[in-house]
């Protein structure tokens, strides 16, 4: 069986030293924010733990961490899942996890290889987390987090037809450039020609928006454009260890998260 670039990447980063166990601490059964960061363990073949969905007192420990008590640790306290537990390390905030799983697991050049690699593939992440997680998210609701969504249902309707008919395109055919760009060397992958963390959060996004809005997404894909993009997808979606991820009980099933299908929004 051949090793992926990433996979070899990251062997070479795992044994160069003992690595603690990694624990993602994130809401049980829903992909949200945690999955970019389950996607990067799986691509890697690397060992974690998803503690509210695999351990009897997972919730607790999510709650005890979030709580208002005082951090007894030298960890800042957190405001939200997903956190990441490494050691005596306890992060969270997902962008702030991803930059510190991608050069530990192999999903950014070495530093000694490329110094600026992980600063251009963390704004490629950051850029698709904008406009296929937190706009997708806003698309429902626009109005107030912590209202329901039927309350804000006239307004969502109006969020949903702006965000399908100018911002998912928009952001589409930013990645399509990058794609094109010397920076992704080949047009198979964002950045070096070679899986990183921005691919995989990328291809999150595209799939959560897919579940959100799938006659939207058929319609976009059916048209042709943007090609490059939805053949990464399709390349990150087809990679043996990511296949065989998204087939079994580890992958959670879409709900109601942050990608969300209503078919009045779906237009």
């Amino acid at each position: 069986m051949t090793s992926s670039p990433a996979s070899k990447r990251a062997r070479t980063t795992a044994s160069s030293s003992p690595s603690p166990p990694y624990e993602l601490i994130y809401w049980p059964t829903i992909p949200g924010r945690g999955e970019p960061i389950r996607l990067c363990f799986e691509a890697t073949s690397t060992p974690y733990t998803d503690v509210t969905n695999t351990t009897k007192d997972g919730m607790s420990t999510l709650k005890n961490l979030i709580s208002k008590s005082v951090s007894s640790t030298a960890n800042p306290p957190h405001f939200a899942p997903p956190i990441l537990k490494h050691g005596d390390l306890t992060i969270s905030q997902l962008p702030n996890i991803l930059l510190y799983l991608g050069p530990r697991l192999g999903l950014v050049p070495p530093e000694s290889e490329d110094p600026t690699a992980i600063y251009h593939i963390n704004q490629l992440a950051l850029t698709a987390l904008d406009g296929f997680l937190n706009e997708a998210h806003d698309t429902h609701h626009p109005v107030a987090v912590g209202a329901y969504y039927e309350e804000q249902k006239e307004s969502a309707k109006a969020r949903s037809r702006d965000y399908l008919a100018n911002r998912l395109p928009k952001f589409l055919a930013y990645f399509e450039n990058v794609l094109e760009s010397e920076c992704s060397e080949g047009g198979e992958y964002l950045y070096g020609g070679q899986l990183s963390y921005a691919d995989l959060v990328l291809f999150q996004c595209l799939d959560g928006v897919g579940f959100a809005f799938p006659k939207a997404v058929q319609k976009v894909r059916g048209s042709g454009e943007y090609e490059r993009v939805w053949s990464l997808y399709e390349r990150v979606k087809g990679r043996e260890e990511i296949k065989e991820y998204l087939g079994s009980d580890r992958r959670m099933p879409y709900g109601n998260g942050i990608w969300r299908h209503y078919e009045e929004l779906d237009d």
